[in-house]
């Protein structure tokens, strides 16, 4: 089969478009070829090596956690999916998804949205699943509470904004100019670009702080969260990891970082949400596997609108 490997660290040219051996599924797996995936910051960090200590130094590697498309074999003991099933779902760490057949664990997969394209579905599940787990889980978000999503227009600010509105939240979203309008589509009640003002020195208060592009701490936000508001991350600075273990044993504010755990049963949930027209997947660019250096690229620049798919066979 044909896949993009790593066999080092390092820039976006380390990707190569290459033939390597099909999968073998273990009892709890399925093999799915694989319609399209997308691009996660944290896929090119891995390739990067800023990860290397989990990630190691076992090459070749196959990055890419977000799978779409089709069942074509399924392990012993998988009693939830067919071949001929479409799904959605996630690969284990590091990855699998950029090659034309992932082994995906059956319990981070479930069937995929009736009304998406395989692209738009590919966009879904770690972006997604950040968002909902960051919110519902860590923020404990309640229905009229106010709650801020600081990286509106990213990949995981998107869905942020979406679910926040679903789950009955009144959402303000941070973004540039050129991003408001689009911001204000998701369901955004209300907008700030931060080219002209800072959130932190806004004269509303928060229950919750969603900084979905991890570019701010709780010391740099108490100022605009309410008194017992939490701030919530999705990069684990020193900082923000000892205001959390501080802020877990005191009264008042919490500093909480969010790490996506991928499941089913959270799937289906999007999956439900998405086919309710609740949420929509925003696809800035779709490039086809063998540019997924340029996508990598363009990922890095920090300048998507939403999520990049990887569109891999038909």
């Amino acid at each position: 089969m044909k896949a993009v490997v790593i066999r080092r660290y390092g820039a976006a040219e380390v990707l190569q478009y290459e033939d390597v051996e099909q999968p073998k599924i273990e009892p709890t797996q399925l093999l799915v070829k694989v319609r399209a995936s997308s691009v996660n910051p944290v896929d090119w960090k891995i390739r990067q090596g800023m990860l290397s200590l989990i990630s190691g130094s076992k090459f070749p590697k196959i990055l890419g956690f977000d799978v779409a498309g089709d069942v074509v074999a399924v392990g012993s003991g998988v009693t939830r999916f067919k071949p001929g099933d479409a799904i959605y779902g996630s690969t284990s760490f590091p990855g699998g998804g950029y090659a034309e057949f992932a082994a995906i664990p059956e319990n981070l997969a479930a069937l995929k949205p009736s009304n998406l394209s395989y692209e738009e579905t590919a966009a879904v599940p770690l972006a997604a699943l950040t968002a909902l787990q960051a919110l519902r889980d860590q923020g404990n978000i309640q229905t009229g509470q106010a709650v801020l999503i600081n990286g509106a227009a990213g990949g995981v600010g998107i869905f942020g904004v979406q679910i926040a509105k679903a789950l009955g939240a009144i959402v303000t979203g941070v973004s540039s100019t050129k991003n408001l309008d689009f911001v204000k589509s998701l369901g955004a009640d209300r907008v700030i670009d931060y080219t002209q003002q800072d959130f932190t020195e806004d004269i509303a208060q928060y229950d919750i702080i969603f900084d979905a592009v991890g570019k701010r701490s709780l010391s740099q936000s108490k100022r605009v969260l309410k008194p017992n508001g939490i701030y919530i991350t999705t990069l684990p600075s020193p900082e923000v990891f000892f205001e959390g273990v501080l802020t877990a044993f005191l009264p008042g504010q919490k500093a909480k970082f969010i790490l996506e755990k991928p499941n089913t049963q959270d799937l289906v949930y999007l999956k439900e949400l998405i086919e309710a027209g609740k949420i929509r997947a925003v696809i800035d660019r779709t490039y086809p596997l063998q540019e997924l250096a340029a996508a990598h690229s363009y990922s890095e620049s920090e300048r998507a609108v939403g999520k990049i798919a990887i569109a891999i066979s038909n």
